[in-house]
């Protein structure tokens, strides 16, 4: 089943409206899923949203949120979201770190009492849209198996850097610090489907493809994403003064009426802090041309972070962003339940 970006946009808009959601909350939420689908990433997109309504309906996220910005230094700032919606928080972040970074060329946004937010490419290209460099990051409850050990510790704590070029869409770079996402094992849950070999570890910490055997993930590059995932967790965790490792709660096994309190941690930078910003552009953007001019495989092509996802949303842009069964009942179920239109794409 496929829908329209703009159909399924407003339907997002529409059910978290009636969940009561403030405008902000609301258009921050609704991009981020919708975009996060548009571009392909459909672990982190619209498939998120039955939970995301069962959080605010539920007093997990707090769909109209004070936040509150203090600094202790002109460039570094936190900002206590008060439960919201993670990408709400991360959109105030991003709006803050902009503001700072005009000031003094680099603005620092550390996020407290925070929640999920999604795919962290939401928040970085806002910033590169607008033509500054960020970095994004957030950590999870502990879903990746520890270097050598036999459960887990970190969480698949992403890492993200997103930066304006000549075209129109920034360079992004948005990983998890594990192989696959943790909602890749839920997607195969769903649909019984076998995972990967050496994706995913057992209870013992022995290799699985049984996606219901599953509690951890391999870390990607072994014991270097694994770091990867404890920098992430100490600027998110440590530096933020939220939990880290596996005090952190369960996006799924917690109570839904408790709070996550999470934190995220942004860098905005201005492009002209070294080299003039139009020399910026326009060297990213003759990379950009390098690279994937280089030679490749037969039947390949040499592709830069973020190239598979620009090409997923210009397709999807024209043909509709496709919904598995599952997250398409569950639509439907929502759509009754509130009174929301649900518009199927046609493709005559």
């Amino acid at each position: 089943m496929k829908i329209k970006y703009e159909d399924l946009h407003k339907f997002h808009t529409g059910i978290l409206r009636k969940c009561n959601l403030d405008d902000f909350s609301n258009d921050s939420v609704s991009l981020g899923l919708c975009q996060t689908s548009l571009r392909g990433v459909d672990s982190h997109g619209v498939r998120l949203l039955p939970h995301y309504v069962n959080s605010a309906l539920n007093g997990r996220k707090n769909p109209n949120p004070k936040f509150e910005l203090t600094f202790k230094y002109p460039s570094i700032g936190l900002l206590d979201a008060d439960n919201a919606f993670g990408h709400a928080a991360g959109m105030k972040a991003v709006d803050h770190g902009m503001e700072v970074a005009d000031k003094y060329g680099i603005g620092v946004i550390a996020v407290s009492n925070s929640s999920h937010p999604g795919a962290m490419a939401t928040m970085a290209l806002k910033a590169a849209d607008r033509g500054y460099i960020c970095f994004a990051f957030t950590h999870a409850d502990a879903l990746i198996l520890s270097y050598s050990g036999t459960r887990p510790f970190f969480g698949t704590n992403p890492v993200c850097f997103a930066a304006p070029r000549k075209e129109k869409d920034p360079y992004c770079l948005d990983m998890a610090t594990s192989t696959v996402p943790w909602n890749r094992v839920l997607v195969h849950r769903g649909k019984n489907l076998p995972l990967d070999e050496g994706l995913a570890v057992d209870k013992h910490g022995n290799l699985t493809t049984n996606p219901h055997e599953a509690v951890a993930l391999k870390p990607t590059g072994g014991y270097k994403g694994y770091g990867l995932a404890s920098m992430v967790d100490i600027l998110c965790g440590v530096y933020s003064g939220m939990a880290f490792g596996r005090d952190i709660l369960s996006m799924y096994k917690a109570d839904i009426k408790t709070p996550r309190k999470l934190g995220q941690f942004y860098m905005v930078m201005k492009t002209d802090g070294a080299i003039e910003a139009d020399n910026f552009i326009f060297a990213l953007q003759e990379m950009t041309n390098q690279v994937r001019n280089e030679p490749s495989i037969k039947g390949e092509k040499v592709m830069l972070p973020g190239d598979k996802e620009i090409e997923t949303a210009k397709e999807r842009l024209k043909n509709g962003i496709p919904l598995d069964d599952i997250t398409y009942s569950k639509f439907v179920e929502l759509s009754t339940e509130f009174n929301e239109k649900l518009i199927v794409f046609d493709e005559d």
